[in-house]
Formats: structure tokens, sequence, C-alpha cells
């Protein structure tokens, strides 16, 4: 009864660093079972989102601009629609959708990138005072 415990047992410290592992393992693998057109976009989202990664940018405000969102949405459109055959008018039975549903699906797609690196940025700054 009287066993004494190990320093790192008495006084134990998340390992976080897992956890950032095993999300990470999820978010590539969940992203794997995407389907063609948002495999397709994924690429033309991350490259508008590293081009606005940067200290004190409007996607770590506490509120981000809707504006500006939208902004970086039609880029994302224009930037996938100039090297992918995305949109056709009418032609959804081919695997193609209307340009609505491409800019719904790219909005949504963003905004799930934008909440990781936001989540991921408040974990590297966190701080411990």
């Amino acid at each position: 009864m009287n066993e004494k415990m190990p320093y790192y047992l008495a006084y134990p410290v998340p390992f976080s660093y897992d956890d950032e592992r095993t999300e990470r393992r999820d978010i590539e693998y969940l992203r794997s079972m995407y389907s063609d057109i948002p495999k397709r976009l994924l690429p033309y989202v991350e490259e508008e989102c590293d081009r606005m990664e940067y200290e004190n940018s409007m996607m770590y405000d506490q509120y981000p601009d809707k504006l500006q969102l939208k902004l970086m949405c039609r880029r994302i459109c224009d930037n996938a629609g100039r090297h992918e055959r995305l949109c056709a008018g009418g032609c959804e039975d081919r695997g193609e959708i209307g340009e609505q549903s491409l800019r719904d699906l790219v909005e949504v797609m963003l905004y799930q990138e934008l909440y990781r690196r936001r989540c991921d940025h408040r974990r590297m700054h966190r701080r411990f005072y």
C-alpha cells in the first residue's frame, strides 16, 4: 500500500500531439471518401486558404467578414473553372453540377477548411499563463 508512484503518473501531462495526430488522420480519411467533384475542388480551396493564411489575416478574426468570404468563394470558383470542367448547364446526369450548386459546395468546403485552420491556429497559439 505504500508503493511510490512514478513521477510521470503523479503529474500527468496531456499528450495533445496524439489527439492532433488522430484528428489529422480522421480528416484525411474522411476526405478520401469525398466524391469526384469535391476531390477535384479541394486543392483549389486549400490553395486559397494557404494564400490567406498569415498572421492577423481576416480568416482568424473573431467574426470573419461575410463579403470577404464570398469573394474567397468566387476566386475559388473562378480558379477551378479555368482548370476544371465542373459546371455545365443542365448536365447533372453526367456528373457535372450547375453553377449555383458549385458555389454552394465551394462555400461549404471553404467554411469547413477555415474552421479546421482556425482550430489549428488557436491550438498553436495557446497561452499558458
